[in-house]
């Protein structure tokens, strides 16, 4: 009888750890808190783990909520967009580029303030994802724990940060990127639906990064391309999904884990802020020599994760196709270049400090 037991219990501590993000949101929303469902989930959720409890949702909960954003964002890949993304593409590669090169020259600081090994601050600094990062840290045998941690918690700096510095820039003008939703029509919705969530379970299968999201962006941005997106998302489905990715954000911030080391904690913070300054100068210099808006670029180039970064940009409407795209160039330099540029890296290091030494 104890399997039941603690079904019945874990259940009930996913229930109330999602309503409790769900009221987080609520109250973040009528206090008028720019992305206002995830930001309140997450700070709510992470205030009950902070606390001593032991807040925690199910991993079903994430994934639904990346399909319902998923299907979102590649409703905004209307042929003139993907026209203007494939003209900004030399930007888009040129700042993955930077991004990566800025986390190396950050990692020294980070390995310092930490008191990490060259190794591990490498793959804490490098933008490229928590998921991706940590897999690539584990083969070149750095501390997983201390990246996950690092990685982890920057994000979450970005997401209490960026999206009010967004809005202190005043809403955006009209460009090439800015998207209008297709109203809900709640017969197709269900087709909608069957169609993304097919999508997302069959990119599951390849074992390609971020599958819950990247299908349905693929199966919603080619109906978007025919012309024929079926339905927008009703806005209390889309709040939703911004609640459930801010409980499972909030969730990974226990006592334990913020406290197994204080001062990687405070690498962590110190390498946000200079990858932020980094990522801004990136940004500006897209935004002058390729003419790109300023605060999606500003999005696209943020040291953060691409699914919490484009809800900022679709809630906002700052241009979700140029943001995701800025991210998944950046993924996909990470993951062909990140783990050579280390081993470049060390031998540099290798060789500079053999001849220190003589």
């Amino acid at each position: 009888m104890a399997p039941p037991r603690a079904t019945a219990r874990q259940a009930g501590l996913w229930a109330a750890t999602l309503a409790l993000a769900a009221f987080g949101g609520f109250a973040a929303h009528r206090l008028g808190i720019p992305l206002a469902w995830m930001i309140g989930a997450m700070v709510a959720v992470a205030g009950a783990g902070l606390a001593g409890a032991a807040p925690a949702a199910p991993s079903v909960a994430r994934q639904a909520a990346l399909i319902v954003l998923g299907t979102g964002f590649g409703q905004a890949f209307t042929p003139p967009v993907l026209e203007a993304l494939a003209a900004s593409l030399p930007a888009l590669v040129l700042a993955g580029f930077a991004s990566v090169l800025s986390g190396v020259t950050v990692s020294r600081v980070t390995a310092r303030v930490g008191r990490l090994d060259t190794r591990t601050a490498f793959f804490l600094s490098v933008p490229g994802g928590i998921v991706a990062m940590v897999v690539l840290a584990a083969r070149a045998g750095a501390s997983v724990p201390a990246v996950t941690l690092g990685q982890t918690l920057r994000m979450v700096l970005v997401v209490l940060t960026y999206p009010v510095a967004m809005a202190a820039f005043g809403t955006s003008g009209q460009d090439v990127f800015s998207f209008t939703p297709p109203p809900v029509l709640w017969p197709m919705l269900p087709v909608l639906f069957a169609l993304t969530v097919t999508g997302a379970f069959l990119m599951h299968r390849t074992g390609l990064a971020n599958p819950w999201m990247m299908g349905p962006v693929l199966v919603s941005l080619c109906l978007a391309v025919a012309g024929r997106p079926l339905s927008g998302l009703p806005g209390p489905l889309v709040d939703a999904a911004q609640v459930a990715l801010g409980a499972t954000l909030g969730a990974r911030l226990t006592r334990e884990f913020l406290f197994r080391s204080r001062p990687l904690v405070v690498a962590s913070v110190v390498n946000m802020l200079l990858l932020s300054l980094c990522a801004t100068g990136i940004a500006l210099a897209c935004v002058v020599l390729a003419r790109l808006p300023l605060q999606a670029t500003l999005l696209g180039t943020a040291p953060g994760g691409m699914p919490e970064m484009a809800i900022t940009a679709k809630v906002m409407n700052l241009g979700v196709p140029l943001v995701l795209g800025f991210h998944l160039v950046r993924l996909l330099i990470c993951n062909l270049f990140v783990l050579p540029l280390w081993r470049l890296y060390a031998w540099a290091e290798r060789t500079l400090g053999r001849s220190g030494g003589e």
